[in-house]
């Protein structure tokens, strides 16, 4: 697939999940095949705000590349000035968030509240095309409820903007993460259009991955929680065919990149949401939860599992004998 000047690999793409895809969740899928990510939802203000935070706003590592940096607005003199701030950081592609059904955002007209004004949409995305030397793409619902889908409608005025790509989420905004994604209406969008669609939505499986994008005839698909705690996913092979003890060392691997790149407490306290997808499904792991939920170290995290879901030496010595110090030159360049 070609995005602009981006030439990919066949393979699934890793959403830009805001709360989750931090720099070494992104890495770890990148090693395991995504051949996209992208650092998820930056607010233009954050961005632009002169005061000096504490910690980089956007930070990723050199083994991500391609990465595409995933912004939030709704003005467009704002997204000129906001990809002026972050193009020396490298992206391979500017990615407009016209998806994000959260509340806090779209009460400020921005990721899905944009969906109501399509024509404002594609302004942003002219003032951003305007600008840039790098492709932008952008990520959209079919609308902002089933009353008032206008999927085919955004994309068509995105296209003519100069969007790059397409990916389009199969719910509305109303439906945020329930029911089931529509892959026919994302099949609407790739016939509306010629520039490249990615379909998105209830990618859990090898199986749904190759579903979508048949069904949909779309250039490519995007995994998004479907890949939490399940990074296989990015090498074709499905979860329950991934041996405990490879499940556990990925696991105790991912854990000590978000110490090594975090530090100690916030990177325990940042991973606890991982490992509670890593371990779904496996006997005990209902157990186990809330003792995890209250680890405050790494050491104490992969202690509780090696005693209660760790069956045989393999699994332990995959938990515990992880070399911290390999797995910190593996990791290579932070870039901020």
């Amino acid at each position: 697939m070609r995005i602009g000047s981006l030439e990919l690999a066949d393979g699934l793409l890793l959403a830009p999940l805001d709360g989750f895809g931090d720099a070494p969740f992104r890495l770890l899928c990148r090693s395991m095949g995504a051949v996209l990510s992208y650092v998820p939802i930056v607010p233009d203000d954050a961005i632009l705000a002169r005061r000096r935070a504490r910690r980089p706003l956007i930070t990723y590592y050199v083994g991500e590349r391609p990465l595409g940096i995933q912004l939030l607005t709704r003005d467009p003199d704002r997204v000129v000035k906001a990809i002026a701030r972050v193009l020396p950081l490298q992206p391979a592609v500017i990615d407009l968030n016209m998806g994000c059904p959260a509340r806090k955002v779209v009460q400020g007209g921005r990721g899905a509240g944009l969906l109501r004004e399509p024509e404002l949409a594609a302004e942003v995305m002219a003032a951003a095309v305007g600008c840039s030397p790098v492709p932008v793409t952008a990520k959209i619902r079919l609308g902002w409820d089933d009353v008032t889908r206008n999927h085919v409608e955004v994309a068509r005025l995105l296209e003519q903007a100069g969007a790059a790509a397409i990916c389009v989420h199969g719910r509305t905004r109303s439906q945020a993460y329930q029911g089931r994604a529509d892959w026919a209406a994302i099949c609407e969008v790739r016939k509306a259009v010629s520039i490249p669609v990615i379909a998105n939505g209830d990618i859990y499986d090898v199986a749904s991955a190759d579903a979508i994008v048949d069904s949909t005839g779309c250039a490519a698909a995007m995994a998004a929680r479907g890949a939490i705690g399940n990074p296989w996913l990015f090498q074709r092979r499905d979860l329950f065919a991934v041996p405990l003890a490879e499940r556990l060392g990925v696991l105790a691997k991912h854990l000590h990149m978000s110490v090594l790149h975090y530090g100690e407490r916030r990177g325990v306290v940042s991973f606890r949401k991982h490992v509670v997808q890593y371990i779904k499904g496996l006997p005990g792991a209902a157990a186990v939860r809330t003792q995890l939920m209250h680890a405050q170290t790494a050491a104490a995290l992969l202690t509780t599992l090696a005693e209660q879901m760790a069956p045989d030496d393999r699994a332990r010595s995959a938990l515990l004998g992880q070399d911290v110090t390999e797995i910190k030159q593996w990791m290579g360049e932070l870039c901020a």
